[in-house]
């Protein structure tokens, strides 16, 4: 779309982000503070996610607001990095005031890491009251192998021996006053392509690594039912804006940011992905429902190039940047 500016996510003012990793465990977090509280949807596309207080966003919740929002690895282990994230609030002073304390509504989606590294690795209550405080005090959002994309690969079709390295990736635009990005945690099941050219730039690798196969016809070669599919996936996605939306409308607005990941990942929303997307609004300019869903689309499938582009080659997989040249296509 013309008349796009791209800003750093960094910019959009309302939240802040803070991430902590564990490099030597392939493990880390992602999180989302707002001090105030921030209206927020979320649309769960994937058949496996590993989530906590998802239904504080269902629009008929009394919850209007939450203070933070928290992508990590672990899997389901991952899911107590919550309790650190919340002590780190309430300290603060910041959450819902109730009589004898104050609650910080904190949600969290997590990613399947537990294969590149150590299986017993996962955020804690320590990473994420840490993570918390970065993005209090020092806010640290970089892309790549940070944060809840330490331990990220992609095109696991074939299984880790043959996937690639991805981590997290962010992209934000304005149009006019209207400001709108993503961060996106690439952990896919499917190959990655760019959106722009339909390129493939990252997923299941030959055997001999030295190209690219296709995580769609390896599917195909097989028509009957698997049992115990390779559930080590999941890639997870927060859309933030400026703009003022109710609740109700954010669900819808993440609903429409799932084009983004259908039009950069194939398979994608499988049974053994969690594919998860937390809209959130951080502001009160006026703007329209349906360009704002259109916008966000585009922004989420620019950050998962962006987390593929700036991850490293990590625990013997290989990342886009490290692949023969004749693979590597500009991005």
């Amino acid at each position: 779309m013309k008349d796009l500016r791209e800003i750093s996510i960094m910019e959009i003012a309302g939240i802040r982000i803070g991430q902590m990793e564990d490099r030597e465990k392939g493990t880390g977090i992602t999180v989302f503070v707002s001090e105030t509280g921030m209206r927020a949807g979320l649309d769960v596309r994937g058949g496996g996610p590993a989530s906590r207080e998802p239904l504080l966003l269902d629009p008929l919740m009394a919850a209007q607001q939450v203070h933070a929002v928290v992508l990590a690895g672990g899997s389901a282990f991952g899911l107590g990095a919550s309790d650190g994230v919340m002590d780190c609030l309430r300290e603060r002073g910041i959450g819902l005031e109730v009589a004898v304390t104050r609650v910080p509504l904190v949600v969290q989606s997590d990613l399947f890491d537990l294969t590149v590294a150590d299986p017993m690795a996962r955020p804690d209550a320590a990473m994420g009251y840490e993570a918390a405080r970065l993005a209090l005090d020092a806010p640290n959002y970089r892309d790549g192998n940070n944060g809840a994309g330490c331990g990220a690969t992609v095109g696991k079709t074939g299984g880790m021996e043959r996937c690639m390295k991805a981590g997290i990736g962010s992209y934000a635009v304005e149009i006019g006053s209207i400001q709108v990005g993503a961060v996106v945690a690439v952990n896919a099941y499917g190959d990655i392509f760019d959106w722009k050219t339909g390129e493939k730039v990252a997923g299941v690798l030959t055997e001999d690594k030295t190209g690219f196969d296709s995580a769609e016809d390896m599917m195909l070669q097989n028509l009957k039912p698997i049992e115990n599919r390779f559930v080590e996936n999941t890639t997870l996605g927060v859309v933030i804006t400026n703009a003022a939306f109710r609740k109700d409308q954010l669900c819808k607005i993440a609903g429409m940011a799932h084009d983004g990941y259908a039009r950069s990942i194939r398979p994608v929303h499988t049974s053994v992905d969690g594919d998860s997307i937390y809209a959130l609004s951080v502001g009160e300019k006026a703007a329209d429902m349906d360009l704002v869903g259109t916008v966000a689309a585009q922004v989420v499938s620019e950050a998962i190039l962006r987390a593929v582009k700036n991850a490293d080659s990590a625990y013997g997989i290989p990342a886009w940047k490290d692949l023969p040249e004749q693979l590597r296509k500009p991005l």
